[in-house]
């Protein structure tokens, strides 16, 4: 009986494990999801401030600018501030690599 016993803590300590697996991958999906929401926030806003700039801005762009300004603000009162430049960005996104600073070999091939 003891082999059983100790056969049951082991399920039961892989079980729990799995939970705690799928809660954290749950989290960072949430965690991605989010930042792709404030990507494309950011970009409405970058083209809605380009318009106001290049003079083809309508009568709604200023109140699209502060409509897309007061979402950003509730995703940082709820995800932390806003960063230029992350570095998770573009490998989740499927982004270039960051450029080493050696210049591809002739051929425009990059190793």
């Amino acid at each position: 009986m003891a082999l059983m016993d100790k056969m049951k803590a082991q399920a039961a300590q892989l079980a729990q494990k799995a939970q705690e697996a799928g809660k954290a991958g749950q989290s960072k999906i949430g965690e991605v999801q989010a930042r792709r929401r404030a990507d494309g926030l950011l970009r409405q806003l970058g083209q809605a401030v380009y318009s106001q700039h290049a003079g083809t801005a309508t009568d709604e762009t200023t109140a699209q600018i502060d409509s897309l300004i007061a979402e950003l603000t509730t995703y940082e009162a709820e995800h932390g501030p806003l960063s230029a430049i992350d570095g998770d960005d573009d490998a989740a996104s499927g982004g270039a690599a960051p450029d080493d600073g050696e210049a591809p070999p002739e051929g425009g091939f990059k190793l």
